[in-house]
């Protein structure tokens, strides 16, 4: 299911949700480029992949915020699809690529796997794909080598595409086996909140947010200790 976001100026994002899991996909690119990136390929990846020919677009990269299956599942599809598109992920996540008890598939009864990454990064790397800019950012917590993608400060106002470490008016889970409550915690003040309030966080699962009002009304981290 493709849905519509609100979006930086600039910048053009589409999202497809994926079934079970209700995970987001993002096709993003800059506004006329036809140059884009995947990011956090779910369940759903014939749909990416209808969208991303409808638009006349090229994958330049498929990029995983984290390694759980959910986030993962449609990186073998795309890159059949793309085989030159390069594979992102943080350095500290890119075992759970291959390993079905690290990425959870196996405790679902599926034994997932992705192709290997071709890069594995860390935070402070910048990205570029044709006109698109984006920074990695380390968010440790959810998973022990999460990180964010960033268009900060290229668009006005800045997006970040979160994968699972904030949610509007939530957090991400920290009960996985490399899951840490107060890593999760102190990625949100130290890389989130320190974003100006206008910026635009697209989470993995459910609606975009803001950075402004996750730091008013999120529950689960306050804006202010």
């Amino acid at each position: 299911m493709t849905k519509v976001v609100p979006v930086p100026e600039g910048l053009e994002v589409d999202v497809v949700v994926s079934p079970l899991f209700e995970e987001n996909c993002y096709l993003v690119r800059v506004a006329g480029s036809r140059t884009a990136v995947v990011i956090d390929p779910g369940l759903d990846a014939e749909s990416v992949a209808e969208l991303v020919t409808s638009r006349q677009l090229e994958v330049a990269a498929i990029l995983n915020t984290h390694g759980h299956a959910d986030h993962i599942a449609g990186n073998e599809f795309l890159k059949r699809c793309w085989p030159g598109a390069e594979l992102v992920i943080g350095r500290d996540d890119a075992n759970k690529l291959t390993d079905p008890i690290a990425n959870l598939s196996a405790p679902f009864g599926v034994s997932l796997i992705s192709p290997p990454a071709d890069r594995q990064v860390v935070g402070g790397e910048e990205l570029a794909y044709g006109p698109l800019r984006l920074l990695v950012q380390a968010t440790p917590g959810h998973s022990r080598g999460h990180v964010v993608f960033s268009t900060e400060p290229t668009t006005s106002p800045a997006a970040i595409f979160g994968g699972d470490v904030l949610f509007r008016e939530s957090v991400g889970r920290t009960d996985f086996p490399d899951g840490d409550a107060a890593a999760l915690a102190t990625s949100i003040r130290s890389v989130l909140y320190t974003c100006p309030d206008d910026t635009i966080v697209y989470p993995g699962h459910g609606p975009p947010t803001t950075v402004g009002h996750e730091k008013r009304a999120n529950p689960f981290v306050p804006g202010a200790l």
